[in-house]
């Protein structure tokens, strides 16, 4: 799936005391005193998925829910205690989960479900998960993928916007990236197959890292393999191409949620809210915020639901 998963591990069958000991947790009152239950918020460990689970944890409070988030690290952990109702909603991407369950389901060669249409995808997903007392929501407009990056001076001489652009200019192209990059479906197979570019060296820098990013910058490699929330590309000045042919899949931000709540009339409007309103855009100046201004996660998804009126 994406070049960036969430890390993953032998499946493991959890016990309450096995999830209690992953991770973190914090518990939040409602605001009015009175709870419709208290929802359980799973969260992997990095800043984009702490500020979703902060703004669930915000958009349920204000319905009279008690929150509790809990950092669980990968998948692996969190699917089956939203399976076995530990955990009652979790913040995830729309195709890397529904291939994940696609898998689990009808073993490791099953044919891929996901697609690049997010509403698509979420059914597909849907197909799956709801067997399992497992219910996706709308997914959210914004979405993290695997993107391609060039700096903005050659951006400028080339008049690139797109990579179609890039591909119609016919230049060999070095690519910072992961060093299996190429042999990867939606990272060189995207170029080569789908544009068809022709990389003569793939730099084996990492994906979304800073030498990947300096490496774009200096003019060492044309193109670089970074993630399309990444907060800090102006700071190198760099600028995404669009992946015009839509062929990255759907990893839109969609709250899976548990059979406890899966059809929680005030939970499902509340989370459907944000989907609603939430971009991209949106999501990397948050993390901006957290990641560069060196502000809460908690804070930073209050003031953002607060300035679209959410609560």
């Amino acid at each position: 799936m994406r070049a960036r998963p969430i890390p993953i591990i032998a499946a493991v069958v959890l016990s309450a005391m096995a999830l209690a000991g992953c991770g973190s947790s914090s518990s939040t009152a409602s605001p009015s005193g009175s709870s419709k239950g208290n929802v359980i918020i799973g969260a992997a460990d990095f800043t984009e998925i702490e500020l979703m689970a902060q703004m669930y944890s915000e958009l349920l409070q204000a319905k009279g829910f008690t929150t509790t988030i809990k950092t669980v690290t990968n998948r692996e952990l969190y699917e089956p205690a939203l399976e076995n109702g530990q955990i009652d909603v979790v913040p995830d991407y729309a195709a890397t989960m529904a291939e994940f369950l696609n898998t689990k389901v009808n073993g490791p060669n099953a044919a891929p479900v996901a697609t690049s249409d997010a509403t698509t995808t979420a059914a597909a997903l849907n197909k799956l998960a709801n067997p399992l007392g497992l219910t996706a929501l709308t997914p959210a407009q914004a979405v993290d993928q695997n993107a391609f990056v060039v700096s903005q001076a050659f951006a400028t001489q080339h008049n690139l916007k797109t990579l179609s652009d890039l591909a119609a200019l016919k230049m060999p192209i070095t690519l910072a990236a992961v060093e299996e990059c190429l042999t990867r479906k939606f990272c060189g197979g995207v170029l080569k197959d789908n544009y068809g570019m022709t990389i003569k060296e793939v730099l084996p820098t990492g994906f979304d890292t800073l030498p990947t990013k300096k490496a774009v910058q200096d003019g060492t490699a044309q193109l670089g393999l970074v993630g399309s929330t990444d907060a800090t590309l102006s700071d190198f000045n760099l600028v995404i191409l669009t992946d015009d042919k839509k062929v990255q899949l759907a990893d839109n931000l969609t709250p899976i949620v548990g059979k406890k709540y899966a059809n929680d009339a005030d939970l499902t409007s509340a989370l459907n809210s944000l989907s609603a309103t939430l971009t991209t855009a949106d999501l990397v100046t948050m993390i901006r915020d957290v990641d560069t201004q060196r502000e809460l996660p908690a804070d930073v998804a209050k003031t953002y639901l607060t300035s679209k009126g959410l609560i």
